[in-house]
């Protein structure tokens, strides 16, 4: 099978070529990828002990070609999204992957494509996880850093949705995106004011601060009120101050009944998806450096024929 891998454990270079395809034990799922989700880390993550070429990659869509009988509820032919979980057997930007019990694995709806499922599952995934654990109530308010990208495209509709206002930045480019999502306020994080800002539009400061952006953390936090909540996506290391809380995002709980909800609510345009970019599968390279780049709006997916 053709894969886009990784050479070696000390090398930076990637390579398309041919790889063998997985063996599956009773446990796995053997899936012919029909799309491939594009993700920041894709490039630098991967688990222990594997060998070289390695494919990359965690999330996408497919069917099913083999499925493992003790590994219940799929069957050959289901169309499936889902994210690997890094799986030692390689990842997702190849035309096969094994998928483990450990792996994400949903069901698409009938009425999506896969290039739309596979821009769900990591970002969706990640954003009802912080939801989860800040409890948002009706009626207060947020700040969101970094709110362009995949996970941004569903932390503000799905706060709205619960009866929150929404401030976020994100580059001027990309505040009508952002406004459109419905946020109410947008501010650009290269303004060197952009805390006063978001202060201006909550004086008393917002309820809680997600940091999706790296090294954002800090100067999120200071749009936060006394007493609030703070969570980082990106692995900032948070120093509490002025009794804020920072909350911890709860990777152990399962969600996947929300998930599910929101492929349904995508599905029927009862919530957004915005592909910035589909690239053909002999392009895979070029989508994993533009993502690299870190100046998305919503998300870019790689189709395989």
């Amino acid at each position: 099978m053709r894969a886009l891998v990784k050479l070696g454990p000390d090398s930076n270079e990637f390579k398309l070529m041919d790889v063998p395809i997985p063996t599956i034990n009773e446990d796995e799922l053997l899936v012919s990828v029909k799309a491939i989700g594009v993700g920041i880390h894709d490039g630098y993550f991967f688990p222990e002990n594997i060998q070289f070429p390695y494919p990359i990659g965690i999330e996408g869509s497919g069917i099913i070609e083999k499925a493992g009988k003790n590994f219940p509820g799929f069957m050959p032919g289901d169309r499936i999204a889902f994210v690997s979980m890094q799986q030692p057997k390689g990842g997702t930007y190849a035309e096969y992957a094994a998928l483990g019990k450990k792996s994400l694995v949903v069901h698409i709806p009938p009425q999506m494509s896969f290039a739309q499922a596979a821009a769900i599952p990591v970002a969706g995934n990640t954003i009802l996880k912080v939801y989860q654990a800040l409890e948002l109530k009706t009626g207060q308010s947020i700040f969101i850093a970094g709110a362009s990208g995949a996970i941004g495209m569903f932390a503000i509709p799905l706060a709205v949705a619960k009866g929150c206002s929404v401030a976020a930045s994100a580059s001027k480019k990309n505040h009508d995106f952002l406004k459109s999502l419905g946020a109410e306020k947008a501010v650009d994080y290269h303004d060197t004011d952009w805390v006063e800002q978001v202060r201006q539009w909550r004086p008393d400061g917002v309820d809680a601060g997600i940091a999706i952006q790296p090294n954002t953390s800090s100067q999120s936090m200071d749009t936060v009120k006394d007493g609030g909540k703070i969570i980082s996506v990106s692995g900032d290391r948070i120093e509490a101050h002025r009794n804020i809380r920072v909350v911890q995002l709860p990777y152990h709980i399962d969600v996947k009944d929300d998930l599910l909800d929101m492929f349904n609510k995508i599905a029927k345009k009862e919530m957004p998806l915005f592909i910035e970019h589909i690239f053909q599968f002999e392009d895979a390279l070029k989508a994993l450096t533009l993502k690299g780049s870190r100046h998305a709006r919503g998300k870019s997916v790689i189709v395989l024929p």
